[in-house]
């Protein structure tokens, strides 16, 4: 971590003797910056759509000729891979006893990348990520719970595992968590290795801002809040809200206890951990000890208590049980019991189904409703994409107008001018 504090080097607008923060300037500059920003704030499809998707397909087409420029950049590179997987793709279609072992790869490779890659969308875009866990990696890991405790059994036929789950004709005497977190572990690692990837843009953004001497926004804002804290601390602890309070708390953290800092955030569900990134970018923190942090934070540790959640939640007792209560809800419980027993009942009924054996299709409004619930976070996902995108074009391309604003000179008075007057006089 880089010596000193630059946010306390940084020089501060002093504090009046009457105890209230002195006012901000309202000088030109400051009037077209606050423009700017409310400008672009209000870069969102429901508010400005033509705008929102103007601004987006300009920061596209930005993206795409900076990447083409990296790739002609690094074209010895970047022939040396095509080489490589010109190579790779002629052994995979290749006959010979090689193939056994390559699509084992194959449908690891996929699987692995399957997972890693739903975790990056989780922690992506700065708080606006799409939930992964819930729509995907839980249910997966409930699953499979519900399955062993069923089948007494993990030892799935693949296929069709981990397409669908059947039950193997084997049971053990018993079933443990150890041996269900097992079943789902590399799944599981490999999500949470996504969302420790996905925290790196804030962190290399800051870091890029503060070698080139600029500030971002939420880097200009934890500022504001840190300076307001150390000049009124019992006027601004009555004002804070708990998510600005929150953010306070991760930056202190991360900035005096470094890595154990960054490994505390990454290894609790932290909705502010973006912040952590950022200001670990700004502080110039060494890339592996952010990144080594965040991926044992989330990756082993965060993981395998939402792991041990997950399956204590749905072993079958429990979830009997949470059927059960279902029943004492006043009025319509017995009615809204009745769907969530036979769901449980044909999710049993599917896992005894031998492979190959047709699945009897039925409607159920639980499986509607999900589907249409993973439809509207998908569609949440991509407008926050769009306006995030938009928003960060409009930013670019004001980032450089500057207003001059004409500065009072105020006449010096020398002793040969005081002269001069007296004698004129």
């Amino acid at each position: 971590m880089s010596q000193g504090n630059p946010l306390r080097e940084r020089k501060r607008p002093e504090a009046s003797t009457n105890g209230t923060h002195p006012p901000k300037s309202a000088s030109p500059a400051n009037s077209l910056k606050m423009g700017l920003t409310k400008e672009r704030q209000s870069l969102v499809l429901w508010r400005r759509p033509l705008a929102t998707l103007y601004y987006f397909v300009l920061e596209t087409l930005s993206l795409i000729q900076r990447f083409c420029l990296k790739l002609w950049k690094n074209k010895v590179l970047v022939s040396a891979l095509l080489l490589a997987f010109l190579i790779l793709l002629g052994v995979y279609h290749l006959d010979g006893p090689h193939q056994k072992f390559v699509m084992s790869f194959r449908t690891q490779f996929l699987w692995c990348a399957y997972w890693l890659g739903l975790g990056v969308l989780s922690s992506v875009g700065l708080g606006t990520g799409l939930h992964t866990f819930l729509l995907y990696l839980g249910p997966h890991i409930a699953a499979v719970t519900l399955a062993a405790f069923e089948c007494m059994s993990v030892d799935f036929p693949a296929p069709p595992y981990p397409d669908d789950i059947v039950c193997p004709d084997t049971e053990t005497d018993s079933m443990s968590l150890w041996t269900i977190m097992s079943k789902v572990r590399l799944e599981a690692f490999m999500w949470g290795a996504g969302t420790a990837i996905g925290e790196l843009p804030p962190y290399f953004m800051a870091r890029a801002a503060r070698l080139s001497g600029q500030i971002d926004e939420e880097e200009q804002e934890i500022e504001d809040l840190i300076h307001e804290k150390e000049v009124h601390p019992k006027d601004l602890a009555l004002k804070l809200s708990f998510l600005d309070r929150g953010k306070i708390m991760v930056h202190d953290l991360v900035q005096r206890v470094g890595f154990i800092g960054i490994l505390l955030c990454a290894s609790i569900p932290n909705p502010l951990f973006d912040l952590a990134g950022i200001t670990c970018g700004h502080f110039l923190v060494p890339f592996w000890t952010f990144f080594g942090a965040t991926l044992i934070g989330k990756a082993v540790i965060k993981m395998h208590i939402q792991k041990l959640f997950v399956i204590f939640v749905f072993s079958e007792r429990h979830v009997e049980e949470v059927v059960n209560l279902i029943s004492y809800v006043p009025h319509f419980g017995s009615s809204l019991q009745v769907p969530f027993k036979e769901y449980l009942q044909k999710q049993k009924e599917k896992l005894h189904l031998k492979p190959g054996t047709a699945v009897p299709q039925s409607a159920s409004w639980l499986s509607w409703v999900f589907e249409k619930l993973v439809l509207i976070m998908v569609v949440y996902f991509v407008i926050s994409i769009i306006n995030s995108m938009a928003q960060e074009y409009h930013k670019k391309v004001n980032s450089t107008v500057t207003v001059e604003t004409p500065q009072e000179v105020t006449p010096q008075v020398t002793k040969k001018s005081k002269k001069k007057k007296v004698s004129q006089e």
